[in-house]
């Protein structure tokens, strides 16, 4: 039987596949857990990085554009690169040497290439840390690897929203957008427009039978009914 930490890391890990389910139930729970997990994973990450994206990139970009003057797109362009090499260097450098002294067969190269592949969500399962049995405090260890993988595949988007909100980077996603013709644009719009004055006057039409079913009805005398006063 696995241990907690054990599975709540099989749970996360990017599919490195050494710890699997090996009983019919087993494999139809991970299907279901699959299938549910994945959209709220995706929701919640969507969730974290643009109220991160808010405080780590835009804010800074237009604080220096509007404080000193500065281009706006040459800071964005400057803050893409420097936030990139600070994730590079946080989540990918510093780790690799961290592993590469905890992992005994690990080098550098080996441990530079497992955070690569896990952050890139290839998980190959290659290699996989905290596997050895002499592996002091491994449950801890599992635990710590886990938080790391959370928080570097958030600075992963973070910097990829980062890159993708630059100005040039539209400009080039633009030439593969496909491009609809100007007649079939206006069609739409004259359609739209049509609609829109048919509700418009169907609307004031039904306000004036309400005002009119509302008015209270007045009796007008007839003048015989006048005179005939007037001679009593």
């Amino acid at each position: 039987a696995a241990s907690f930490s054990l599975s709540y890391a099989f749970c996360f890990f990017p599919g490195y596949g050494h710890t699997v389910p090996l009983s019919d139930g087993g494999k139809a729970f991970c299907i279901i857990y699959s299938v549910i997990g994945i959209p709220f994973t995706l929701l919640f990450l969507t969730a974290v990085v643009q109220r991160i994206i808010v405080y780590v990139t835009r804010r800074p970009v237009l604080y220096f554009h509007i404080r000193w003057g500065f281009s706006k797109q040459v800071v964005a362009i400057i803050h893409a690169i420097v936030l990139g090499f600070i994730t590079v260097s946080c989540f990918f450098l510093i780790p690799a040497a961290i592993f590469s002294v905890l992992e005994d067969d690990w080098n550098f190269l080996e441990s530079f290439y497992f955070c690569f592949i896990s952050l890139s969500t290839i998980g190959l399962g290659d290699y996989v840390p905290g596997e050895g049995y002499n592996q002091k405090f491994r449950e801890l260890y599992k635990i710590g690897i886990t938080c790391y993988l959370l928080l570097g595949l958030i600075a992963m988007l973070v910097v990829l929203e980062t890159f993708c909100e630059l100005h040039e980077l539209k400009k080039f996603r633009k030439l593969f957008y496909v491009k609809k013709d100007k007649e079939e644009d206006q069609v739409h719009i004259m359609e739209h427009d049509q609609l829109s004055f048919s509700s418009i006057s169907d609307q004031a039409a039904s306000m004036k039978d309400d005002q009119k079913a509302n008015e209270p009805f007045v009796t007008s005398q007839s003048p015989t009914s006048n005179d005939s006063s007037l001679n009593n």
